[in-house]
């Protein structure tokens, strides 16, 4: 990496170390505080903190975290625990475990730390092959598209000033230019009943051409992902993928795979996954 990649000013009484803490949670919240109102007057210093943040989305998402170190990172607290009752009726699942050795998992961060967010997206289908191939559960491995959107939803929600390309006041020009980049045409379901708006959209490599990922966002910061490419495999299976404390139900619909990614509970994540397939014109009762 460039030294010149590290030379921005830093807002008065701050240094590199006292940015890092900041970005791995560990400061206190009164100083979070100040230095998240320094950071918003310094544009550069704030776009390197929220490159830092995807980076280290990226590393989580390859290398994994467990759900108890998970529940310690800020920016992917589950909205609530799991209730019991909304395990009742699951479908298949695929629970990602891995648990590479430890000369593997230093190269991996570093290729990756070298690369950036953007070799996050390019190797995301390579996780598995990567990382040893260790992947558990229910159905197999998980078809590409959901790898994808599970990579994606690390990188990206925990940005802030640029989470999206095209924000949610742009709506009709975003799906246009995502429907005819995808050939296909789109439509960004509605979730305000569920307590999320649209903050807007971005263009994706996909397997085999381009991915569109549709942002939302709740009133506590909360994110959830639609990713929309195409599928090669025709099939109606509802799965579900975990990831530490990421979740991820994905189907393929009419030659399109489309994956529904947060960190909420199973059955409300379901329930608004449910939604969405109708929606778009899916049949969700197949999976009941």
């Amino acid at each position: 990496m460039n030294n010149e990649d590290f030379d921005f000013s830093l807002p008065e009484g701050l240094d590199l170390r006292v940015l890092s803490a900041f970005v791995d949670g560990e400061l206190p919240h009164v100083q979070r505080a100040a230095i998240d109102a320094q950071l918003k007057q310094h544009p550069q210093a704030a776009a390197r903190v929220a490159a830092w943040r995807a980076q280290k989305a990226a590393l989580r998402a390859l290398c994994g975290v467990s759900p108890r170190d998970a529940a310690h990172q800020p920016d992917h607290e589950p909205d609530h625990e799991p209730d019991p009752s909304e395990r009742a009726d699951e479908p298949a699942v695929i629970v990602i475990r891995r648990s590479p050795p430890w000369w593997q998992r230093v190269g991996i961060a570093a290729c990756w730390l070298a690369a950036g967010t953007g070799l996050a997206l390019a190797l995301g289908p390579l996780a598995p092959r990567l990382t040893g191939g260790v992947w558990g559960g229910l159905g197999g491995q998980p078809p590409a598209f959901a790898q994808r959107a599970d990579v994606a939803y690390a990188v990206y929600t925990p940005e802030r000033r640029h989470p999206v390309e095209v924000a949610a006041s742009e709506e009709e020009h975003l799906v246009n230019w995502l429907s005819k980049r995808l050939n296909r045409p789109l439509s960004v379901p509605s979730l305000q009943e569920y307590g999320y708006s649209l903050v807007g959209g971005r263009l994706l490599p996909g397997e085999a051409g381009p991915a569109a990922q549709f942002m939302y966002e709740n009133p506590s910061g909360a994110r959830l992902t639609l990713y929309v490419a195409g599928a090669a495999r025709d099939e109606t299976a509802f799965r579900l993928l975990r990831d530490g404390n990421r979740r991820t139900f994905y189907w393929v619909s009419d030659g399109m795979g489309y994956a529904l990614s947060g960190p909420i509970a199973e059955g409300k994540l379901r329930s608004i996954a449910i939604e969405v397939c109708s929606a778009l014109g899916g049949k969700p009762e197949a999976w009941q």
